[in-house]
């Protein structure tokens, strides 16, 4: 696995996993699930980005990560803005 050697896939895993902590008791599992599967989105398609033969398809992978980074960043702005998230709190990357 290659990606194992990239400093973003090991942080988006890190990042991914403490999401997952986070949110394991959370009762609204519509945000829940948003949050989580966007998050696990992003070193999953690192990790098939890399893996691909040509550069095309290794570029199209990188760029959906690139937008589910977006859409983590976008539910986690809104996770604070509803209270779901405390504003103070550090993602350790």
């Amino acid at each position: 696995m290659k990606c194992k050697n990239l400093d973003i896939w090991k942080r988006s895993s890190k990042i991914c996993s403490e999401i997952y902590l986070y949110f394991r008791d959370c009762k609204d599992y519509v945000f829940k699930d948003q949050i989580t599967r966007s998050a696990l989105s992003i070193p999953s398609n690192i990790s098939e980005g890399v893996e691909k033969i040509s550069d095309k398809d290794t570029i199209k992978f990188l760029d959906v990560a690139r937008g589910s980074i977006a859409e983590v960043q976008t539910q986690i702005y809104i996770g604070i803005k509803i209270e779901y998230i405390e504003n103070n709190i550090g993602i350790n990357g």
